[in-house]
This record gives C-alpha cells, sequence and structure tokens, in this order.
C-alpha cells in the first residue's frame, strides 16, 4: 500500500465499531514479529522504549533519531504505522511531515499539560500539516490530564481531559489518547464526554481488558512500553537460567 491508501486504512480501523487493538514495537524486529501476526492490522511504535533502545530517557531521544527508526519500521512492514512522537519536538508541523515523508501515517503526540490554547495550536498545525501533505492522517492526540494532573481531585482532572479532548476533536484530531489506569466510571465519563470512537487508552496491569473499553464506546487500546518490559524480563529470565547451568529450551521460534 501508499503511504495514503495507509492512511485511509487506519482511519478506516479507528471508524471500525470495534476497538483497535495495537501492539506496540520498538524497532524493526519487534515490528516484524507483530506484523507477522494474523491479528495485526496496524502497528504503533512506543516512544518511551524506542529512547530506552538508544539509551535516552523517555521523551528526550533527539527528533532525528526517533524519525530514523520509526521510518525504518514502517518501510518493514505493509501495515499501517503510527508513531508516538513524544510533544512533537518543538515544532509539531514540521514533524508530522517528516514523519509522513519517511512513511508513518498516524501518531501520538502529548500535550504534557502546556496551556490549553498551546496544546490546541499544536494539534491544529498537525492537522494542517498532514492536509498540505494530501494524507488523512490519524492524530491520536494525547492529553496528560491525568499523568500530570498532581494532587488535585479526580473531578478535575476528568473535566479537563473532556475539555482539551472536545477542542482536539474539533482541530481534526482522529482520537484523544487518556493515559492513565482508567476504571469503567472515569472512562464512561470521557466517552460521554469526548464522543463515542474519541477515546483512546492504555492496556496496564489493573486497567480494564480491550473488550470491556469496546463495550464503552473507547476506539482504541495500545500498551506503551509494557510489551519492551515484557520482552526484557524474558530475556532476563532466560539469562538467570543460563547462569545457572540451564539449558535453552525447546520450541525456540527463528523470529530474527
Amino acid at each position: 500500500m501508499t503511504t495514503v491508501q495507509k492512511a485511509q486504512t487506519l482511519t478506516a480501523l479507528y471508524d471500525a465499531p470495534e476497538i483497535l487493538r495495537v501492539v506496540n514495537v520498538w524497532d524493526v524486529v519487534s515490528a516484524k514479529a507483530i506484523a507477522a501476526l494474523p491479528e495485526t492490522k496496524a502497528l504503533a511504535t512506543a516512544g518511551h522504549s524506542i529512547a530506552a533502545s538508544f539509551g535516552y530517557s523517555d521523551g528526550a531521544i533527539p527528533r532525528e533519531l526517533m524519525l530514523d527508526m520509526v521510518g525504518r519500521i514502517a518501510a518493514s512492514v505493509d501495515l499501517p504505522v503510527s508513531a508516538d512522537l513524544d510533544d512533537g519536538y518543538g515544532d509539531a508541523g514540521e514533524t508530522t511531515r517528516l514523519a509522513i515523508g519517511v512513511g508513518i501515517v498516524g501518531a501520538n503526540v502529548e500535550d504534557r499539560l502546556a496551556p490549553f490554547e498551546d496544546s490546541v495550536a499544536t494539534v491544529r498545525a498537525i492537522v494542517r500539516a498532514a492536509e498540505a501533505e494530501g494524507v488523512a492522517f490519524a492524530l491520536n492526540a494525547r492529553t496528560d490530564a491525568f499523568v500530570r494532573g498532581g494532587e488535585r481531585p479526580l473531578e478535575e482532572s476528568i473535566a479537563d481531559a473532556i475539555a482539551r479532548g472536545r477542542a482536539f476533536v474539533a482541530e481534526g484530531a482522529t482520537s484523544v489518547f487518556v493515559p492513565g489506569i482508567l476504571n469503567a466510571e472515569v472512562t464512561r465519563q470521557l466517552v460521554e464526554g469526548i464522543g463515542r470512537g474519541k477515546v483512546s487508552v492504555i492496556g496496564l496491569p489493573g486497567a480494564l481488558a480491550a473488550a470491556e473499553y469496546e463495550a464503552l464506546g473507547v476506539a482504541r487500546i495500545s500498551y506503551g512500553p509494557t510489551t519492551q518490559r515484557v520482552a526484557l524480563g524474558a530475556l532476563q529470565d532466560l539469562a538467570t537460567s543460563l547462569y545457572a547451568d540451564g539449558v535453552l529450551p525447546e520450541g525456540i521460534r527463528p523470529l530474527n
């Protein structure tokens, strides 16, 4: 598929009644392993995981390095790829243009609880940049109303997330990503406030199952850096076994 076709495919997946399940990847080999599964309809990169792979803390990786990796991932599979582009690196419109240039057809861009109007302007810049490129870019606009809300009451974070989410959708965002462990009642309020099929969540220990979020009207679920953590945990466990004079298990799949 061309970049334009991949973008159209990704947008249709967001619009479908079924929740879009994306298992986050961080390099070419992880992308190929997940893309090979028949259940996989699209891929999403985990910015935290890519940054960690290069020795950076989350949000500190240079733009050119991030774009190089997500471009390599996009080129390695024939599926739509949505990239985690942190906060847009100070110029969200230009970052979007560059991302589209390397084959990315959707993105998470976080507001980091910047002032409301600044956050809305960032979404506007992304949407306009994608329109200028002729790509139906699937912006999963992230608000950190919960994860950066500090000690404020839950009700204030919910109201803030809804206000930002509604503004982001009005500017053309495909969906609104609200990270945090969201229970059924909070999720219901977010969906009612932002729109059915417009809320995106993250699957974390203690969160609801994907099917439960789907029943509540959530559009997408992703898993962030936890997929890499599981892989690294398995690697450590294997190493511990081998150091203890263990042997390699049977049935190792040649995925690389």
